[in-house]
């Protein structure tokens, strides 16, 4: 195995040079540096990665710990931190917990074990308890990703998911809904708890009836199907709201399920959403997350934590766009 010896002997340069061509540590004449990396090429050199990390302290990688990597939001974050990973020169190492807290521990263990740099974490909705409290202690800094922490000790980026829904709400009222359908799902997921505060704030602004509308919560969303199908079939609830893909899958289901058409007689809306929403027809009115963004700016606030670690933590909050289509026509007409 070729050693930097060999490339130092083969360029006609010092072992030093050879480690400042490497590591970038010194400015090296253009005319040496091509030689060191031609003899790099010719010896086959391969650099020790775990030495070099142990003398540097540093290993050039960071980790991401995802929920549910296969929803579309989740995928557009998961290629915004690769990108803006990639921009750094970073490595970056992925996880996905799939809503499970023990597969989330064990994540974080092996990232951390793997001496990463930094972690970017998208909490499992039923984290183990005390996980918060346990990473505050770990040298290495953790950026939250979309599912955020009232306490504020960490970085974290999210989107205005209560401000977005108030005014999905606002939308829907002055087309003349006064009695909506919110499938909110499971409000242990930061998230979803924030957009279901919106959709009550929304009908507070309008000044209609709590009791005249319909909140549906749970974890399974099968379950939640049927009751909103149930729901259309003998009540006169006229728009359904769904807080995420998932949950817009259900929701369209039980329309159908109840002989309900969009937008004829039950005007839809969503967050999240699918991919190219504006073919669908109707087309779906969706709340879209900024999530690509969201993955370079939780990489942006990891890589500024680790050259000033004695900031105080950062929260951004991400506007979404309210994308109106076809599902959310004029009710009133």
């Amino acid at each position: 195995m070729a050693t930097m010896v060999d490339v130092a002997r083969l360029a006609g340069v010092s072992i030093s040079t050879v480690s400042h061509v490497l590591n970038g540590t010194r400015n090296v004449e253009k005319n040496t540096r091509r030689r060191v990396l031609s003899a790099i090429e010719q010896t086959g050199y391969r650099q020790d990665t775990l030495a070099r990390a142990l003398r540097r302290s540093k290993t050039d990688s960071i980790g991401l710990i995802v929920s549910a990597a296969g929803e579309p939001a989740f995928a557009e974050m998961v290629h915004g931190v690769e990108q803006a990973a990639a921009d750094r020169g970073l490595t970056l190492l992925l996880a996905n917990s799939a809503e499970d807290a023990d597969r989330e521990q064990r994540a974080i263990t092996t990232l951390l074990e793997r001496r990463i740099d930094g972690l970017i974490l998208a909490r499992a909705a039923n984290s183990t308890p005390g996980l918060m409290a346990d990473l505050q202690q770990e040298k290495t800094p953790v950026v939250l990703l979309d599912r955020l922490f009232p306490d504020a000790s960490f970085d974290q980026v999210g989107a205005d998911n209560r401000d977005s829904m108030r005014r999905l709400v606002r939308h829907l009222t002055a087309q003349g809904h006064t009695r909506a359908a919110i499938i909110a799902g499971d409000i242990r997921v930061p998230a979803l708890s924030e957009r279901l505060d919106g959709f009550r704030d929304g009908v507070r602004d309008a000044r209609l009836s709590d009791a005249d509308q319909l909140v549906l919560v749970g974890r399974d969303d099968s379950e939640l199907q049927e009751r909103l199908t149930d729901a259309l079939r003998t009540s006169a609830y006229t728009a359904v709201v769904a807080c995420s893909t998932p949950l817009a899958v259900a929701g369209l289901r039980a329309i159908v399920a109840a002989g309900r058409r969009t937008p004829d007689n039950v005007s839809f809306a969503t967050f999240d959403g699918f991919s190219n929403s504006d073919l669908f027809r109707p087309g779906i009115t969706t709340v879209r997350q900024p999530a690509f963004d969201m993955g370079i700016a939780a990489v942006g606030l990891l890589a500024d934590r680790l050259s000033a670690p004695h900031a105080n933590p950062r929260t951004l909050r991400l506007h979404q766009a309210l994308e109106l289509r076809e599902s959310t026509e004029d009710y009133s007409r």
